[in-house]
């Protein structure tokens, strides 16, 4: 523990990582998927809240209602990956608290405000989007995060058995086609967008 990643390391999470606009054809097992999750939800949120919801479109038929919610290229993009992951947010996760937090039993009631409760679902969700990604990329996978979809609709078709998960982002999972990737954009330098006080 604490001891700084491998040059060779940081590349495949950071610096030689890329977001990816195609796959090979090459499966993604659900042991993967499996052991995707084993890693994410180690990622800290607050509280211990893990409000993100996953899933896991494998089939053609989620793939294909998930992409006709998308917009532009997306859909395309969802269709022909081997997997498309939609991350939720469960707004109503202080209800996990008395299990997922233990040593405090009061945590639910830190949470009584719903509108406080989604952002706050929103932030953690997030994050464990973030992990996520850097899962998939440590276990040698390659993802393509977006937003560009119909969130209400993707919540009436994937969460309508479940009123308190609302979608946050995306992603597409699988082994990246060199060929679909663009140039590296700018990564500004540190003096750009960073201030030590």
């Amino acid at each position: 523990m604490g001891q700084p990643l491998s040059s060779d390391a940081l590349d495949t999470l950071f610096r030689g990582a890329r977001t990816y606009n195609g796959y090979l054809d090459k499966p993604v097992s659900e042991g993967q998927l499996h052991e995707i999750w084993e890693l994410l939800k180690m990622g800290p949120t607050s509280a211990n809240m893990l409000p993100a919801r996953l899933v896991w479109c494998v089939s053609q038929d989620a793939k294909d209602k998930l992409a006709a919610l998308s917009s532009g290229t997306n859909g395309a993009k969802i269709q022909k990956a081997p997997v498309t992951v939609i991350i939720g947010m469960d707004v109503d996760f202080h209800e996990q608290l008395i299990d997922l937090f233990p040593h405090a039993p009061e945590a639910r009631d830190w949470f009584p405000d719903p509108a406080a409760r989604e952002v706050a679902a929103l932030r953690n969700s997030s994050l464990q989007g973030a992990y996520f990604i850097l899962a998939a990329r440590a276990l040698g996978l390659d993802t393509g995060p977006m937003s560009g979809f119909d969130n209400g609709a993707v919540d009436k078709a994937f969460f309508a058995d479940t009123p308190n998960v609302k979608s946050n982002f995306i992603s597409t999972l699988g082994y990246g086609d060199p060929a679909t990737i663009f140039d590296r954009l700018p990564r500004p330098a540190f003096e750009r967008f960073n201030t030590i006080a």
